[in-house]
């Protein structure tokens, strides 16, 4: 009986908070507008979803290297359509866990706005998931692409998530 009237006070003390600024009772009066934000639905991720929420830091228009950047977009996109229909070795969730940590879109969205970057040295896939860049790799064919996206992301050490 004390752990109850234990809780309870935090409940009550919880309640309070969102009551000071009007927020519980907009809440009661718009759950359907607010449940989205506030709390998690699982649903599949998309190949469309990722592709429009990664922003390319693409270089200066007419460079040699913009001409490299926006042809590896291109095998981006391909190769996030192989990803949703089961046709690369890799799915959505587990490169979305590869270039931010999370294996989902948060209800809030994502902070920092996920990025991509490009790497015209290194073969393979380069994530840093705190700053949610991914970076990567120019390649000359989509082949060579998919498959050094593929070996990247599965032996990548990650979070230890299965």
């Amino acid at each position: 009986m004390c752990k109850m009237r234990r809780s309870q006070k935090f409940y009550i003390r919880f309640k309070d908070g969102l009551e000071s600024l009007n927020f519980l009772s907009a809440l009661q009066q718009n759950s359907s507008v607010l449940a989205p934000l506030l709390c998690f639905s699982a649903k599949a991720l998309t190949a469309s979803e990722l592709d429009s929420m990664f922003r390319p830091d693409l270089s200066p228009a007419g460079s040699n290297k913009r001409h490299k950047e926006v042809l590896t977009l291109g095998f981006w996109a391909d190769y996030l359509l192989d990803c949703e229909e089961k046709a690369t070795a890799v799915c959505l969730e587990d490169l979305m866990m590869f270039a931010t940590g999370l294996t989902a879109v948060p209800p809030a969205g994502m902070t920092p706005p996920p990025c991509i970057q490009f790497l015209s040295v290194l073969p393979f896939p380069v994530a840093n998931t705190c700053a949610n860049t991914l970076k990567l790799p120019i390649c000359d064919s989509y082949s060579i692409f998919k498959a050094n996206m593929d070996f990247g992301i599965q032996n990548a050490p990650g979070f230890g998530c299965s």
